[in-house]
């Protein structure tokens, strides 16, 4: 099996468990509003907030307008009525406190950690919602460094954001550099874009549909181990 020095890895739904994050957030909010929550509640915003991001990711939208137009849209649904712009900087405080791992997770970065190679987060995520999860969580210490597109300018799978990437990482064989992520359209088409070795992060077993062709595919993340 190939080894790898640096790892390129996703935030969201592969190192961090954002679908617990998003929930735990979620009803916190709903009850400072005093909005009924449910299940149903939460696989509606999901679904809403999904495609925002989808949005976001094929360059449809900017990441500002689809937090406000989110909540919008989701309070129109349920209709209820929220300051959308004051619910969702609330709300992405909350998110910013949910720093609840993927399964293996932390013993991954330990592995690489202690095999003396090197982890960079790599995120489309919101900047003071990774910036404090990042802060926080038990991984923290095995994390060298960590690129989230809002401050750098561009997003995955732009391959300006992975120019900037490479620039800020050791200087070694491109060959030597593996994206691990859950997202075949950010992660996978942009480490293919930026000509990086890729592995997705397929957690659930879900079909892969598209042409995008990662040079990998795991299940769980303790499989990394075989790259290290």
């Amino acid at each position: 099996m190939k080894k790898y020095d640096i790892f390129l890895i996703d935030a969201d739904n592969t190192l961090y468990d954002y679908d617990k994050a998003e929930a735990y957030a979620l009803q916190t909010m709903f009850e400072q509003c005093d909005f009924a929550y449910s299940e149903d509640v939460r696989l509606l915003y999901r679904e809403i907030n999904e495609q925002a991001w989808r949005d976001f990711e094929e360059g449809r939208t900017t990441k500002e307008a689809l937090q406000i137009a989110r909540f919008e849209q989701f309070f129109e649904k349920l209709g209820v009525w929220h300051d959308p712009a004051d619910f969702n900087a609330r709300y992405l405080a909350e998110l910013g406190r949910g720093t609840f791992l993927v399964d293996g997770a932390l013993e991954i970065c330990q592995a690489i950690a202690a095999a003396g190679k090197q982890i960079y987060i790599v995120t489309n995520g919101v900047l003071a919602t990774q910036q404090s999860r990042i802060k926080h969580s038990l991984i923290k210490g095995y994390i060298v460094d960590f690129f989230v597109s809002e401050h750098v300018g561009y997003q995955k799978p732009d391959v300006r954001y992975f120019e900037y990437v490479l620039k800020r990482i050791p200087q070694v064989p491109m060959e030597q550099i593996l994206i691990v992520g859950d997202s075949l359209a950010a992660d996978i088409a942009g480490g293919r874009n930026a000509g990086i070795d890729t592995c997705w992060f397929n957690e659930h077993g879900i079909e892969n549909s598209t042409n995008i062709q990662p040079t990998y595919e795991i299940r769980r993340l303790a499989e990394l181990v075989d790259f290290v």
